[in-house]
């Protein structure tokens, strides 16, 4: 019986076909990438796997490793790759635009990043029309945060437990994992609240998950109502009651967590946390890093399954499909606040 289990967990699945046929792998031996691994590149940055891929090229959906292995990728680097691997129309553009012009300043100006802020915005509901183009998320929930004090002169910021929003210095305040706090000091103005978990928070559970994206509901509470939506809300008022000032700068929230393992909230949780925030003088800030680009399936953004506009969107991952880039999207007043 061990033996046939081992057997079934060992099958390797039959692949769809594929007709692209990968170049030559012709770099350094494995080993001796491995070796550059552990001698050269930060053990921070861990590949989790006693034997890692040492992947050699991509196309589409698929990716090769240095012997020609072909992978079917479901991960997408971290939601990031949106639209595939060397995609031929975003290669071609690419490739297309390094034979114009690599860099200027913003001193002078450029057509593609008018035509790109045109159409980034057009996809945003009114009056999210003005964009700041970013490196990273992390830099693009840097800048939210700077923003969002700026505009409203007040400093403290509400995010939820769990919640994922960069690691540098000054996001890393707001993201609320365990494996990203490293002992020292960080995130001074940034309030953590209780996450509204219908699955494995103290309230709703397995029969009770009245969330944007619905499963089975089995429970007490009347149509379009929800008891656990009530008492998460509660929560968020003891906190806005007890650990921060009359008024704050802000509240940022992802419309479903990521990295946290998809963690929805119970609908209209963000719509009267969005109310709240605002009566409080705060902006309320969408990270749609992970959501953003059609990533929830039913909407554009993530934000919109909740009903509700923010005041500040990030974007980042899918926005640069592997390359370094992200944005920040507001109105035009909060992005002059003189």
């Amino acid at each position: 019986r061990q033996q046939k289990w081992k057997s079934s967990v060992y099958t390797r699945a039959k692949m769809p076909p594929c007709d692209f046929i990968p170049e030559k792998y012709e770099s350094y031996p494995y080993e001796r990438v491995q070796k550059i691994r552990e001698q050269n590149i930060a053990p921070s940055l861990k590949t989790y796997y006693q034997r890692p891929l040492l992947l050699h090229q991509g196309h589409m959906q698929w990716l090769f490793d240095h012997e020609g292995r072909r992978y079917l990728d479901l991960f997408a680097g971290i939601v990031t790759v949106s639209v595939g691997h060397c995609h031929p129309k975003v290669t071609m553009a690419t490739q297309k635009q390094l034979a114009r012009l690599w860099h200027t300043t913003n001193i002078y100006m450029h057509p593609a990043i008018h035509e790109y802020a045109e159409k980034l915005t057009s996809l945003l509901p009114y009056p999210l029309k003005v964009v700041y183009l970013t490196n990273s998320g992390s830099e693009a929930n840097d800048l939210a945060m700077f923003m969002a004090r700026l505009y409203t002169r007040n400093f403290d910021i509400i995010c939820l437990r769990g919640g994922y929003h960069g690691g540098s210095p000054y996001a890393l305040g707001l993201t609320s994992l365990t494996t990203y706090k490293h002992g020292v000091a960080n995130g001074f103005g940034c309030t953590t609240t209780m996450l509204p978990d219908v699955f494995r928070g103290p309230w709703g559970g397995s029969h009770c998950r009245d969330s944007p994206v619905q499963t089975v509901r089995k429970c007490r509470c009347t149509e379009g109502a929800c008891l656990a939506k009530d008492q998460y809300i509660e929560q968020f008022k003891d906190t806005l009651n007890t650990s921060v000032p009359k008024t704050v700068a802000g509240f940022i929230a992802e419309p479903i967590q990521g990295v946290n393992g998809a963690v929805q909230y119970p609908r209209n949780f963000l719509k009267e946390a969005y109310q709240l925030i605002r009566e409080r003088g705060g902006l309320c800030i969408s990270d749609e890093v992970q959501t953003g680009f059609g990533r929830t399936g039913s909407h554009f953004w993530g934000f919109q399954t909740h009903g509700v506009l923010p005041d500040i969107v990030t974007l980042a991952k899918g926005i640069g499909n592997g390359f370094p880039m992200a944005a920040v999207v507001t109105t035009k007043g909060i992005s002059v606040p003189l």
